[in-house]
């Protein structure tokens, strides 16, 4: 019932407390149920009486236990409000986040507080933000996005709280997570639209690489080599290389308004001269240039399927799959 990691950051009087509160709000204990003593803790971890104390003397002041002279500690309520504490910390704030973080809410509800922060895609603040929360929540939920070296970072995390969202890879999967599978995504996407894609010249994508998931160019490449299109990745939009019988595919939305503008200056067509493939779907993108096929995943699912896994305490590693909207803009 008490699990105690002795490699956590985590202070073993709060894991102490978690595990009474998780036995509980799981049913393992129930009202009136009698508490291990606290020579039996300090035996069975090794810790002080005084780490024992502190962590009941807490869950005494909360109303959660309470106590009989000389017959030990009592479960006094199960239907107390858990104290549970999310960290969740995300890359940046844009419309696609905001859909995850309000859905995530939502779901969650009154269950827990949740305090969001952001890395911004730096490094040291992405290592400052996890060393500072370290001890002070029950749940974390880390967004690592594209960048390197953080795995050592978030294993200073307690494994059995720790969550990875939207990017996963390779030396993360000991942890539950709900992710986009980038490289399988775009391959199967524009598998679905290859019909029409056969139309064009070749397959450009704008790949900035400073925030976008390597995992676009690996799929990206795979599709074009087993379907033999001609190809080419650039790191930017040169607005003055813009082709006939190109298929543009633009994870930066900025890149869709240039092409979009030059297309026109150019007396080119969407959709007959050059073809538009657009990361993430928005509403606006059903009705712009007479509507710009995109690649999205459900955003508004991801954060429903975290929060879910949290509230069930269950460790999943779910792929939240993406979809080709075909429109006009190919």
């Amino acid at each position: 019932m008490i699990t105690i990691d002795t490699t956590s950051s985590i202070p073993k009087y709060k894991q102490i407390i978690f595990s009474i509160e998780k036995a509980i709000l799981l049913h393992k204990l129930v009202k009136n149920e009698k508490l291990p003593s606290i020579n039996k803790i300090c035996l069975r971890h090794n810790l002080s009486r005084d780490t024992v104390l502190l962590a009941y003397n807490e869950l005494k002041k909360r109303g959660v236990i309470y106590a009989i002279l000389g017959k030990g500690y009592f479960i006094k309520s199960v239907d107390f409000k858990s104290e549970q504490r999310i960290f969740l910390l995300f890359d940046e704030l844009n419309a696609f986040k905001e859909e995850i973080y309000n859905s995530f809410i939502d779901t969650i509800n009154d269950k827990a507080n949740v305090d969001i922060f952001f890395h911004h895609f730096n490094r040291d603040v992405f290592a400052k933000l996890i060393q500072d929360s370290i001890g002070n929540y029950s749940k974390y939920i880390i967004m690592p996005s594209n960048l390197e070296h953080t795995t050592e970072i978030i294993n200073k995390l307690p494994l059995d709280e720790t969550y990875i969202l939207d990017q996963t890879r390779d030396d993360l999967k000991k942890y539950p997570a709900v992710y986009q599978n980038f490289v399988k995504d775009i391959f199967t996407a524009l598998e679905k639209g290859l019909k029409r894609l056969k139309k064009y010249k070749k397959l450009v994508l704008i790949f900035p690489g400073k925030k976008e998931p390597i995992g676009m160019v690996l799929g990206f490449e795979s599709f074009c080599t087993t379907y033999h299109f001609e190809y080419e990745i650039k790191s930017e939009f040169i607005v003055d290389s813009l082709q006939k019988g190109d298929v543009y595919i633009l994870p930066n939305d900025r890149d869709l308004v240039t092409i979009i503008e030059k297309a026109d200056l150019n007396k080119l067509t969407i959709g007959k001269d050059i073809g538009l493939i657009s990361y993430n779907d928005t509403p606006l993108k059903k009705v712009v240039a007479k509507g710009i096929t995109t690649i999205s995943t459900n955003f508004s699912e991801m954060g429903i399927r975290l929060a879910e896994m949290i509230l069930n305490n269950t460790k999943e590693k779910i792929e939240n799959e993406s979809q080709l909207i075909l429109r006009k803009s190919l």
